[in-house]
């Protein structure tokens, strides 16, 4: 039997999601009925508009709100417990007061600007709820490469921050019969996708924007636009402005199967969140799908999966026109082109993965409870981005700041 199965684990957060469901199965698989989610408040009417109900809940999962004894028992009595997806503290409190090991799941703190930080109010909770615990056995899961940043703003978790991140389903495929099959239409023209809700910080304007430069440039190429939302009308008309008729194609929504078979046939995927994407689930998505990411550098996700030049391009955030030269090259260089897709379905299939994460932190837990050494060693900072950073689930997360990310993650392979 193996040691990790012995361990009990318990991750409260505020409901269960498909971008979970892949982590906590691998997790529930591998402590063999060890594991259980603790849901604490109901789903979103959106969520169940979207099909989620609750006779699909996974075995694992509890709800804190109609089982609420058993929940505390189970949060009060479990080895590790992972917290996240919620501001309440009062589910964690007695596990805090007593000294038992808590891992927090964390995206940005400061995701619309670090100058929040000097908020005399805003510190005074971020004291209450992180700086505190500086030394007591609480961890950080980082979900972003910005988040080790924002924490030691207030000081928070030293040495006790690791990479982390979501983790949708990873399909598997024959990658060269994958990549072969990808292109528009019968003649197989660059295909270019964007999926996304079209609200302010998704910048649905830039995949229209770019849209635009192709076509004046005479670039041959076709793109799909999937979502819709408030800017949506906005959009259409901006399409019709651009004239852009033969060429871009308004999708509306889309269930997650399809979006993903969309990014089966994408040559290339357009992220254009800004610093408020905390991580960017449809990354992992599109690079598992062999997609070549070109991606905004403030994205959460982009300093942990992207590898500019080798795995994907990353675009300076707020530069239209770095964002048009990548986009540009990637349609005109099949082989280039490819060779992103390949190293980004590489990058899922190898690391950040569901499976792969949960057995790197299960080895993480280990150490924490004292049943394994190098706890000290894992919980090291990296020293920072660059061309021989290797990040990876629970691999010390390096300290990215925001001034140094334009000259530590733009950098092109030489």
């Amino acid at each position: 039997m193996r040691k990790d199965q012995n361990i009990s684990v318990v991750f409260v957060s505020n409901y269960i999601n498909h971008h979970q469901i892949p982590f906590c199965n691998a997790m529930d698989r591998l402590l063999q009925g060890n594991f259980t989610f603790v849901q604490t408040e109901p789903m979103e009417e959106e969520r169940v508009r979207m099909g989620w109900h609750d006779g699909e809940r996974p075995e694992y999962v509890r709800l804190y709100y109609r089982e609420e004894a058993d929940c505390r028992k189970l949060i009060a009595g479990c080895d590790i417990l992972l917290f996240g997806g919620t501001d309440d503290e009062s589910y964690i409190a007695e596990r805090l007061e007593k000294g038992l090991p808590v891992i927090r799941i964390s995206e940005r703190l400061y995701k619309t600007g670090q100058w929040k930080a000097v908020s005399p109010r805003g510190l005074v909770k971020k004291y209450k709820d992180h700086t505190r615990y500086r030394k007591a056995p609480v961890y950080l899961l980082c979900a972003g490469g910005y988040v080790p940043s924002d924490f030691h703003i207030i000081r928070s978790y030293p040495g006790k921050m690791f990479c982390w991140g979501y983790f949708p389903e990873q399909k598997h495929y024959n990658v060269e019969e994958l990549l072969a099959r990808k292109g528009f239409g019968e003649d197989r023209i660059p295909y270019l996708l964007w999926a996304a809700r079209m609200i302010g910080w998704k910048h649905p304007e830039l995949p229209l924007e770019t849209a635009r430069y192709l076509k004046d440039k005479k670039v041959e190429f076709h793109m799909d636009i999937i979502g819709d939302g408030e800017l949506g009308p906005r959009m259409r008309e901006m399409a019709e402005d651009f004239r852009l008729g033969d060429c871009v194609r308004f999708l509306g929504y889309q269930s997650p199967e399809a979006v993903r078979g969309y990014m089966e046939k994408a040559d290339i995927y357009l992220f254009t969140s800004d610093r408020q994407e905390g991580w960017g689930a449809v990354a992992n998505e599109a690079m598992n799908s062999g997609c070549a990411l070109i991606a905004d550098h403030m994205i959460g996700a982009v300093p942990f999966l992207v590898r500019n030049g080798e795995n994907g391009l990353v675009y300076e955030d707020g530069r239209k026109a770095h964002l048009f030269a990548l986009t540009e090259r990637a349609v005109k260089d099949r082989i280039y082109c490819k060779q992103l897709g390949r190293k980004a379905y590489e990058t899922i299939a190898k690391a950040w993965n569901a499976e792969y994460a949960a057995q790197q932190l299960l080895n993480l837990m280990e150490m924490i409870l004292g049943r394994e050494e190098g706890l000290e060693e894992a919980g090291k900072e990296a020293p920072g981005f660059g061309r021989n950073t290797l990040c990876r689930p629970c691999s010390p997360a390096p300290l990215l700041s925001e001034q140094k990310a334009r000259r530590q993650i733009l950098i092109l392979p030489r």
